[in-house]
Formats: C-alpha cells, structure tokens, sequence
C-alpha cells in the first residue's frame, strides 16, 4: 500500500514538514512495530548469537526463501535486545524514494530516535533530495548516537526494487559510520554493494542454508505444537523439508489434527496439503505464467541447466529465468557451473500439481530429458528418465551403448542400476534389454536365467539362430552391434567363470579383442573396469583349470591397469586370484600380502558391502592354517561366509554365504577341510572334501566341473582323513587321484605315503618331483621334513637332522608351523639338540623342544613399554590394511613419520611384520 498525496504536515510533527503521518491510520502503524511471535515460536540460539554480531557491523543481511523464518528470528532477536529498535516492514509493491525515507524517518521517529525536525521529510513521492540524506546521515553520525547506535529493521526489503532506494541507503549507511547499524531481512539479495561491506569485514550475513531446523530444532518445534515423534519420522520430516520453517510449521499443524500424527507425517501427500497451498500461493502463483510453465516442466528433474530446461519447455531463454528465481530465493537452487534443483518438498507439489495442469505431460517430458542427457553424455541421468518414461528398450540401449553394463559388478552403481531395471517388464525386447537382464542375473549368481537371456541376446545380435562365436575369424561386426557384442562377450566370459568352463572363456575373450578396434577408444578409455573384469574373469577360468603361469599373466595385468573406484573390485579380484596362486605354490606370505592388499582395494573407495568378505579372506584363512592359528583361519572362514552385496535383493541366490564362483568354492572346500583335519575331526574333513557336506550341513562343493588343483588337494584331504582314521588302504587309493605335475600336492602325497608305511613309494615321488623355480617354503619345507622322516625311519640322524635344518630354515621366516605339527612326534627329541634347537626357538618352541600341539597360539607376553596414542592411531590403520602412504595422509603426517611409528611399533610388539603386529595387538587387546 503506497500512502496518497503528500500532506504539509509531516511525521516530524513540525510546521513545513512534508511527508506522511500514519499516526491516525492503524494499517500504517503496523509497518513500524515488531511483529510478535506465535506462543510455538522456537528461539534458536545459534542464530541469535549469529545476530549479535549485527551490532558490531554496519550491515547484517538476513536472506531466505519464503517461510524460511527471516522476519520471526529477527523480530525475536530485536524484542530481546533491551532497547528501542526502528521496524520498517516494507509490504508495499514499488515503494517509491520519497515515500520510502518517508517511511524510514517515521520508523526511526517511533522507535524514539531524535530525529530532529530540522532533518525534513520529502516532499516528491517519487524522489528524494540528497541534502535530507546528508542531515539524516549528519544527526546519525553526531552525539546522540555516541556509543548507542541506531538499529533499524527493513523487513521484506526484496519489494524495494528501485536502484536508487539502494545506492541512498547505502550513502546513509556509509556516512552514518558507527550511529547506524542496518538489519535487512529479504527474499533476495538487495542490490547493495554487498562485496564491498563484505571485504572490509563489515557484513553480518544469514543464509537460507543456516535458517533451515537442524533435526534437534525440528524435534523441538513440533514438541512446540504437541507433537512427540520418534526419531526416524522426525529426520524423515527434516529431509523431505530440507528444514524449512514454514514447511515444518506447517506439517506440525496438519499432523496435530490427525489421529496418528506420525503415520501422517510419513504419507502425507505434498501437493494436497497446506504445504502445497502455501508454496502455490507464495512461490508459484506470483510468477509469470511462462515461468510457472517452466518451473512445472523441470520439476520432473533433480537436477537442470538452462540447455535442458529449453528442451523441456521449447524457449530459449530458460537461463536468465532460472538465475532470476535463485536470486529471488524462489526455491530454486544453484549447484554451480549454471545447474539447478529445485527444494525437495517444491519439487514434490509442483509435480503434483503438474498432474493436475497438464496430465499425461509427465512421460514426455522424461522422454525429452533422457534424450538430451544421452546426447550430452550423462549416463546416470539418462536411464533414470528412460526408465521413468517407460522406454525401456531407450534405457538399455543407452546403458549398453556406453560399455556400462560391467558396471552392475563394480559395487559404486550396481545396486542403483539393479534396482532401476528390476522394473523393466518383460515386453520389453531386443538384444540391449536381453543383455541387462543377463547381467543382472549374472551379477546375483543365478545361473538358471543369466545363461538363458545371454544366449537370447546372443542369437539377436547374430541375426539368426546361429552362435556368435561361430563366425569366422576374420568377420568384423558392423553397426552399432559392436558395443552390443562386447559387453556380451564381458558377459560370456563372466558366465564361463561361473560354470568353470576355460574354453568358452578364451573364446570369448578373442570376441573381445576383434571387437576393442571398432569401438571407438574414447568409449573404452571411459570404462576401464570393462577391461578389468574381463582379464580378472578369464583370469578365474585358467586358475581353475589349473593354468597358474598363464592365469598369473592376466590377473598381473587387471593388477596392473588404471586405478580408481570403478576398477577397484576386478582389481580386488585379481589381486585374490594372485594371492590363492601364490598360496597354491607354497608361497604364504606373497599370499597373505596380496590378499591383504586386496582388502584394501575396495576398502579405500567404501564401496557398498564389506569389502572383501570371499577368496581373499579364504587365502588368509589357509595361510592361518599353515601357521597353526586356527581360531584365527575359523574366524577368516566365517568372514568369509558373509552375505555379499546384494544379499537383500528377494531375487538372490538362496544361500549368499555359498560362493557363486567355482573357484572360491574350491577354495572354501578345501580350507574347511584341512581346518577340520587340523581340528583333528577326519570325518567332517572327508564330507568337506568329498563335496557333499559341510560340517554345517550345507554344501561344500558342486562337482559339475573339474578342476586338476581341486582333485589334488580333496585328494589328498580326502588321503587324510583316512589316515587319521586308520585306513591306509583307502588313503593309497584316493593318492592316485593327485596329479603329478603339481609339486604341493606331490610333496604331501609322498609325506602320506611315508605316514603309510611306504617309505619306497614316497621316496619316488620326491625323485621324480620336478621342481618348479616358483614353488615355494609351503613346498619346499613340507618336502624337507618328508626326507627328515625317512632318515629317522632308517636310523639315518645324520640325514634326518640335516633335512630338518633345511626346514626349520625355510621355515622361520613364514612361521610354518603346521608342517612340523603335522610330522608327528618323532620331531620333538630331535629339535631339542643342537644346532636346531637354535633354529626352532622363539618361533616353533618355547622353553622344551615340545612342538606346540595342534590349535595352540604363541603365549601372549605382557608389553615392554606402552604405545603411545599416535602409535594406536597407526597400528589401527596397520589393521584396516592401509598402506604406510595412505596411513601418512589419513593421520596428516609424513611417510618417514608414519615409518618411525612403525619400527617403534614393531619393537614395542617384538616382531618384525605387519601381520604379526596386527596379531599381537590383537592378543593383547590393544585392538
């Protein structure tokens, strides 16, 4: 409301003052008092004392959207500061210069400031004169100010839209020095100089991001409106509110009148509530039907730049737009580099309401926006608004022709892109659609219907029913059918993985290599983790046709490729693959660095899901039964046995603690089987070994595939039980099964032979072992002592010390114990002589020349000297398996810092290695 003519008698009260005098109109009147609070005001002291500070700064902005609490806070603020405070609630549409120090000069007056009459009021509604301003300025910066300043209020200061309202008060401001202190609360940012008040440090500022409830202040406003709600509902309230004061308000009184205020607070429905009337009403109604037009369009979308806003309503103009509503804190919101969102709960009613304007508009608007996110190159995005308007066949077309299906196996975006086309019905057809439904399959374990989608899209993309590896070399696919073929070919290889099937692999892999020079190299150097699952998948299938050398080449290689979060789990992969070879070969400790390196690979991205919960954990598990730690290897195995990602998806295998590939299945079998040896429970070994059952009753091993390493090794568990059982019949009979090309496995049928009585055949085994440069102490040790019994047996001291030296040498530094536990008696009276007492000590026996007896661990001595707390900081990170360089920049030190932590730690502990100290902290709880 702008005031009529201007009388001669102004709010000065003096003759020859012009201006307006409200003192007889009480709509008037209400522009200068503080507004009062509701009794369920909550007074939020953070932002007061933020306020505060408006008394030691020439300007304080208070700036928020609509509802956002601006003008409560700050009338509570100046009700509570104990002295008059000048209100001026500037509710008038294109207040005018003169009407407005009009106004000013009324609302100083009324707050008992002495404005002198002499001062003068303006006479021209449209204009001030400069003169008033400088004697406003003058009286403000003199002695009745001195050391109590002036504070006045302009509230609702976006409706000031004149430039030079701004450019006078910001004269007056400056020239008023410390007698005037200026609290402006607005919508947008007022076109003071805001930058330079901000330089000098003399800005108090407000945002809408600090105006917004904490969900400790929410829970306590709605205590304000009789509400008690739990927790849950209460953060849930904040989220979807993003803490806004009038939407919180709001909900509370809806809610307040519901029988069961929580259960409403949960489903209520944005657009028909008096969220929605308010919102409508103060955000959209007021705009120009162009701009509400565009604010209903975007509304389908989380996030928006001026190009796809013009896509989605056909203007051109979408960014001055969009800039204008942010800056008038129209619930829009800039996330930089000229994108946008709009306020969650904003968003909610305008799609709602957009049902209600333009129905049936929503799907093509989503068609729109997923074709121009393609085309820009924002895949997420792109299937998230194909999905939503049900173009599915789009949505797998784009997903497959970017090369991100392995993606639904890289833990960052799998559960998304399952979840997302998990939907996608079965009408939905063609070989991109048929390729998803095989990944995702695949990507669960489940070979009853990934196989069967792969092998749909495969005859698709042939064009007949023919197989797509039946071309011939030198074909090249043509089209758009590369991309196509490649991530079927990723896929064929992972599904030979899964049913340990070499050849079909290797065939595949070819595919791949013909097809890597039709697709484009920018496509590819996108997707590194394509490359990386692929090695890390044939890589699998040769380990489990026991290829060692030839698998080690491949998984070196995803070892070796690009870092980063989407090649972290094929890295993890590979690097447990590596880690089981190494083990295999008698090599425990390349073995456990290499499965605790992969522990960390995905550990250091968080990616979903307990890193590393399958065949590394099964690698540590067996190199903790070689060093006779079996509490620890049956911890391992029951990591091991955790639920992998996507345990909760109701369409996952039924027992996720079985794993999916065959080769981790090997794995578990045969640690579990030599743990129970160990346990000295032959029988539930044999079951273990046999691939029946596992001690728990479910199964160990399927048999529907061979494997040469896996033969060997139940074979020789299987030699085992028997022994251990007293049939040594039985146990010759299963040694037949061990194949001869892999010296561990020939090293322990000879030692089972000699435990036979058989000391001609073992000895023949030994002979004819063709020692490989690569096997290992696991190996070489187990030989060693196999020689040493069969000295003993032939009253040979001489030739059994000797051997047995070559074994405590080989020995100690891999703290192999397992081996001189499972020799047998013999060996005790010979480790207490010289010089193998010496060899043994500290590490195999302690105090006798008793060997420990299976199970036992090393007696726990008490610390020396204490660690100190940053020593704590390191040796915990030592156990999450952090490298000395990421430990350096998690703690903010130096790598030599972190380095000198270590040696004090290792001799604090008295060991020499990193696993050790992990164990030995452990032991003394110091974990």
């Amino acid at each position: 409301m702008e005031p009529g003519p201007v009388p001669e008698s102004g709010p000065g009260g003096g003759p020859g003052c012009s201006g307006v005098d409200p003192r007889g109109d009480p709509f008037l009147r209400t522009r200068y008092a503080i507004p009062p609070r509701p009794v369920t005001f909550l007074r939020r002291e953070r932002l007061t004392r933020h306020l505060d500070r408006a008394l030691t700064t020439p300007l304080t902005i208070v700036n928020g959207a609509a509802g956002a609490g601006k003008t409560l806070l700050v009338a509570d603020w100046a009700a509570g500061l104990g002295r008059p405070v000048a209100w001026f609630t500037t509710d008038a549409e294109e207040l005018r210069p003169g009407v407005f120090w009009a106004y000013v000069l009324q609302a100083l007056r009324a707050a008992g400031v002495p404005v002198p009459a002499a001062v003068g009021s303006p006479a021209d509604p449209g204009r001030v004169d400069e003169a008033l301003l400088n004697r406003l300025a003058a009286e403000l910066s003199g002695p009745m100010t001195a050391g109590r300043p002036a504070v006045l209020v302009l509230d609702e200061f976006d409706r000031v839209a004149a430039p030079d309202t701004a450019a006078q008060l910001d004269f007056v401001l400056r020239h008023a020095g410390p007698g005037l202190r200026l609290v402006v609360a607005s919508r947008t940012e007022p076109l003071l100089p805001l930058h330079r008040y901000r330089a000098a440090g003399e800005l108090t500022e407000i945002r809408d991001a600090e105006l917004a409830f904490t969900a400790r202040e929410a829970g306590e406003l709605l205590g304000r409106h009789g509400l008690s709600l739990s927790e849950a509902v209460t953060d849930a309230l904040v989220d979807r509110t993003r803490g806004w004061a009038a939407g919180l308000r709001l909900c509370a009184l809806a809610a307040r009148e519901s029988p069961d205020p929580e259960t409403y607070l949960k489903e209520f429905e944005a657009g028909q509530s008096t969220v929605a009337d308010f919102l409508l009403a103060e955000v959209l109604d007021i705009q120009p039907p162009g701009t509400q037009d565009l604010l209903l369009r975007v509304s389908v979308l989380e996030r928006f730049c001026p190009g796809l806003a013009n896509a989605l309503t056909g203007r051109s103009d979408a960014g001055a737009v969009l800039a204008s509503l942010h800056h008038r804190n129209a619930f829009v919101q800039h996330l930089g580099h000229s994108w946008y969102r709009l306020h969650p709960l904003f968003g909610e009613i305008l799609r709602a309401h957009l049902e209600v304007r333009r129905p049936g508009l929503a799907p093509e608007l989503h068609r729109r926006a997923a074709r121009w996110l393609k085309a820009a190159g924002f895949l997420p995005e792109t299937l998230v608004h194909g999905a939503a308007a049900g173009d599915w066949e789009f949505a797998a077309d784009a997903l497959v022709g970017d090369l991100a299906v392995g993606q639904l196996f890289t833990g960052l975006r799998s559960a998304g892109l399952g979840d997302l086309f998990s939907r996608m019905p079965s009408g939905a057809t063609g070989p991109a659609p048929e390729l998803v439904r095989a990944a995702r399959d695949l990507a669960r374990g489940d070979l009853e219907r990934g196989p069967v989608h792969l092998e749909r899209a495969g005859k698709l993309l042939a064009g007949d029913a023919g197989d797509v590896l039946g071309r011939e070399g030198g074909e090249s696919p043509e089209g758009d059918r590369e991309a196509a073929l490649l991530c079927w070919a990723l896929l064929e290889v992972f599904a030979a993985r899964l049913t340990g099937a070499p050849a079909r692999a290797e065939r595949a892999v070819r595919l791949a290599g013909e097809l890597r020079g039709a697709v484009p190299a920018g496509l590819l150097d996108r997707h590194p983790e394509l490359t990386a699952l692929l090695l890390a998948h044939l890589g699998s299938t040769r380990l489990w046709a026991g290829r060692f050398e030839d698998a080690r080449t491949v998984l070196t290689a995803a070892v070796a490729g690009p870092g980063g979060a989407s090649t972290a789990l094929p890295r993890e992969d590979a690097l447990a693959q590596l880690a089981l070879i190494d083990q295999l070969n008698g090599w425990p400790g390349r073995a456990e660095h290499k499965a605790s390196q992969a522990l960390a690979e995905t550990a250091r991205y968080s990616l979903p899901g307990p890193p590393g919960t399958g065949l590394e954990r099964l690698v540590l598990a067996a190199v903790a039964v070689d060093r006779d730690e079996l509490d620890r290897a049956r911890g391992l195995l029951d990591e091991a046995a955790t639920p992998a990602p996507a345990a909760h998806d109701p369409h996952a295998p039924a027992d996720p603690c079985v794993p999916a590939d065959p080769v981790a299945r090997a794995a578990r079998a045969v640690v579990t089987a030599r743990l129970l040896l160990a346990r000295g429970k032959p029988h539930a070994a044999l079951r273990a070994a046999d691939g029946t059952t596992r001690p728990d009753g479910t199964a160990a091993l399927a048999a529907e595939a061979s494997s040469p390493w896996l033969r060997g090794h139940a074979a020789l568990v299987t030699a085992a039980a028997h022994l251990a059982g007293g049939r040594p019949d039985a146990a010759a009979e299963a040694l037949r099964e061990v194949p001869l090309d892999q010296p561990a496995c020939v090293v322990e049928a000879a030692r089972m032979q000699l435990a036979a009585g058989r000391p001609k055949a073992a000895a023949g085994l030994l002979d004819a072992l063709r020692c490989a440069s690569r096997t290992g102490p696991g190996v070489s040790v187990r030989a060693a002592l196999v020689r040493a019994r069969s000295g003993h047996l032939a009253g040979d001291p001489a030739t059994a010390h000797r051997w047995l030296a070559v074994a405590l040498r080989g020995a100690r530094h891999e703290h192999l114990r397992r081996p001189f536990v499972e020799a047998g008696p013999w060996i005790g009276p010979l480790l207490d002589t010289d010089p193998l007492r010496g060899l043994a000590a500290g590490w195999l026996v302690t105090g006798s020349a008793d060997v420990p007896p299976p199970g036992a661990e090393e007696p726990v001595k008490e610390l020396v000297e204490e660690l100190s707390g940053r020593e704590r900081d390191v040796l915990r990170r030592l156990a999450r398996m952090m490298t000395t360089e990421e430990i350096a920049a998690d703690l903010y030190v130096s790598v030599n810092t972190v380095k000198t932590h270590l040696r004090n730690i290792y001799r604090k502990l008295d060991v020499n290695r990193r696993a050790d100290a992990v164990r030995r902290a452990r032991a003394l709880r110091l974990l």
